[in-house]
């Protein structure tokens, strides 16, 4: 996301990050995702996008989610906060996120909703205008210092969890947040919708499995799509590869060991990008906790992704 400003006219962007290893933290783009395992579950990302190019995005995330039980009703909560820095902006989202459970053939469906703050920084001591005939070395149009900005956001979705596979369709950034700087500059985000699907598909041999998903990601302007696998061994270590149309192949390795999962993602790009970087690299650590609040419910299973 690049923007210029301008005095007049908003500007529009797309605000949320892009993670290779998105299987791994579906509630990142959708909030009835929030609880739907047994466990509390923490996870932090990070990622470099397109190493050796000035002003490529670097990304923080950190999150967590957790099921718990009101008048024999399941419900699943969550809190993120991410952080991006791309060029001369510097971007922060703040999420609490609620999902309603209701069970439904033979697995649940989460109805979520969240709610949150954006906040936006460009850092107008960073501007640098060539001196030349061609270049105004002032122009109302760019800060000169650096500026702020902050705004409400919502967001919603659904997301079906089963033994053997999960999906879920969420719209965000409902509001279309206009960040406003100093009464004089704004920029706006525009609404994101996503569809996230995977499955689990089992082998002979009981210590493998075969998991596929993609992730679909539009505004209607520009759209965004990808799938791959991940062969688990064991319910151990895991290796995959996944297609981003047009855009990048991913190659991605990771292992869990007790309550602790670790996950490294390296995307190769396809675009004519490759000759100005070396790609992208995406790490992500986790830590799950069973949760024991009195009596066992008998009726609650695990999710198939890796949480």
């Amino acid at each position: 996301m690049l923007l210029s400003f301008c005095a007049v006219l908003p500007l529009s962007a797309q605000y949320d990050a892009q993670l290779s290893q998105y299987w791994a933290m579906p509630a990142y783009y959708n909030p009835a995702a929030a609880g739907s395992t047994t466990k509390l579950n923490l996870r932090a990302a990070t990622r470099q996008q397109w190493i050796g190019m000035p002003g490529a995005p670097k990304t923080f995330l950190i999150m967590g989610d957790m099921p718990f039980t009101l008048f024999k009703q399941r419900h699943g909560v969550g809190l993120q906060i991410s952080t991006e820095k791309i060029g001369l902006y510097s971007n922060t989202a703040l999420g609490l996120q609620y999902s309603f459970k209701v069970k439904l053939f033979g697995g649940e469906l989460g109805l979520g909703l969240q709610i949150g703050f954006l906040n936006q920084v460009f850092d107008g001591e960073g501007v640098y205008i060539p001196e030349s005939d061609f270049h105004t070395q002032t122009d109302d149009a760019i800060p000169t210092t650096s500026v702020e900005g902050m705004a409400f956001d919502l967001g919603t979705g659904i997301y079906y969890t089963h033994k053997y596979f999960y999906a879920g369709i969420s719209a965000m950034h409902l509001t279309s947040p206009t960040i406003t700087f100093d009464d004089k500059y704004e920029t706006f985000v525009v609404p994101s919708y996503y569809f996230i699907a995977g499955g689990n598909i089992p082998f002979k041999n009981a210590l493998y499995q075969l998991q596929p998903s993609m992730l679909v990601k539009t505004t209607f302007q520009t759209t965004t799509v990808e799938f791959g696998a991940t062969l688990k061994y064991h319910n151990f270590v895991w290796g995959g590869i996944s297609y981003r149309v047009k855009d990048a192949l991913i190659f991605c390795v990771g292992g869990e060991w007790k309550n602790i999962v670790l996950g490294y993602a390296y995307d190769y790009s396809l675009t004519d990008i490759v000759k100005a970087t070396s790609g992208s690299h995406e790490v992500f650590v986790g830590y799950s906790m069973k949760l024991e609040f009195g009596k066992k419910n008998k009726n609650k299973y695990k999710s198939i992704r890796i949480l």
